[in-house]
């Protein structure tokens, strides 16, 4: 067509022009619509595709920078600090995940937008108030203006753009899987071990010496540590969690359980310092009963009758560890506990 065959009433400016007269003449009337104006990409195939290459890129680059994130993840240690400017120093994972995943999210959200301003149509359409309640008609007319919606975002023509937009958005939850492994480690047999062994040496937590049986005396509250452990590690605090001890002495004759008695060492018991509800340090203790009790939630155990639960929320007795003297004249672990320590887990029930 022509631009003699285009009425003048048709050009943008005067349309533009009629609408603001139709204003000025009374301003409260019902401005309508105003004149839509076909974009470059509505008239110029050559332009469409380049929208189209250029949103199907924002995508592919969703994609890679989610590649990166899960490499940055598995590439780069925790520890690893690295120096940006003008930032300073900074976590390398940190700053990695961070981008990348920010890269990712934000390509996608550009890629969407630039599809929906260039591509999609973008008339707009007066359509008039309707009841809540859906009608018939009212659920034919949307499904209706589903389908027509479906057809003018030209998600059936533009495969490039759909193909990559899929891809992108399926990739990008990705992120989250990984994440999952900041949970922590998996806890394996961690759980049913401590770093107690035969032949390891009593340590006291207060003197950091070797225990020896005359330093243990009646009625007294001793708390131990295995030999070999410092408050130097870096891991210190997670092993002495399941390492801890309690040592009390009481007379052999008023010990009621059979292998507690047998598990001690001239009336010297060892239990877990642990308590098994809630996995709090106990250190309160009656010598004239024998009873443990945890300040948390007042957990009580008695320890001259294999440090059984009689009152409070624990739900089983304090694991006991085996003891005996070794050829310094020292106490020393026989072994490792029999159970797991500290509260229960999935495993353990």
């Amino acid at each position: 067509m022509s631009s003699q065959e285009i009425s003048e009433e048709s050009l943008p400016h005067e349309q533009d022009a009629a609408h603001g007269k139709a204003l000025a003449e009374n301003p409260f009337a019902d401005p309508g619509l105003p004149p839509h104006k076909p974009r470059i990409q509505d008239i110029d195939e050559r332009a469409a595709k380049r929208s189209e290459r250029t949103v199907a890129l924002l995508f592919t680059i969703s994609m890679l920078a989610t590649v990166g994130f899960i490499a940055s993840f598995v590439i780069f240690p925790v520890e690893k600090i690295v120096y940006v400017w003008p930032l300073g120093h900074l976590s390398a994972t940190n700053l990695s995940l961070g981008l990348t995943l920010g890269l990712a999210l934000f390509c996608i959200g550009a890629g969407a937008v630039h599809w929906a301003r260039t591509l999609m149509s973008d008339v707009e359409v007066a359509d008039e108030r309707h009841p809540i309640e859906a009608s018939p008609d009212a659920k034919a007319k949307v499904l209706a203006d589903f389908a027509l919606g479906a057809e003018e975002s030209q998600l059936g023509r533009r495969k490039l753009i759909r193909n990559t937009m899929f891809g992108a958005l399926a990739m990008v939850p990705l992120s989250g899987v990984v994440l999952l492994r900041e949970l922590g480690p998996l806890p394996e047999k961690k759980l049913f071990h401590t770093s107690w062994a035969k032949g390891k040496q009593l340590i006291n937590m207060n003197t950091m010496e070797p225990l020896r049986p005359e330093d243990v005396a009646v009625g007294s509250l001793t708390f131990a540590m295995p030999e070999g452990l410092s408050e130097e590690d870096h891991d210190f605090n997670n092993k002495i969690a399941k390492d801890a001890l309690m040592i009390v002495r009481i007379q052999p004759e008023d010990i009621k359980d059979k292998r507690e008695l047998e598990w001690s060492h001239d009336g010297i018991v060892a239990f877990s310092k642990i308590c098994t509800h809630v996995g709090c340090p106990i250190s309160l203790y009656e010598q004239q009963t024998h009873h443990v009790l945890c300040p948390c939630h007042q957990s009580t155990f008695d320890l001259s009758d294999g440090a059984r639960v009689i009152f409070g929320p624990a739900g089983h007795a304090l694991p006991q560890l085996r003891i005996g003297v070794n050829d310094k004249g020292n106490l020393e672990a026989l072994g490792d506990f029999a159970e797991p320590v500290g509260p229960a887990f999935w495993e353990r029930g």
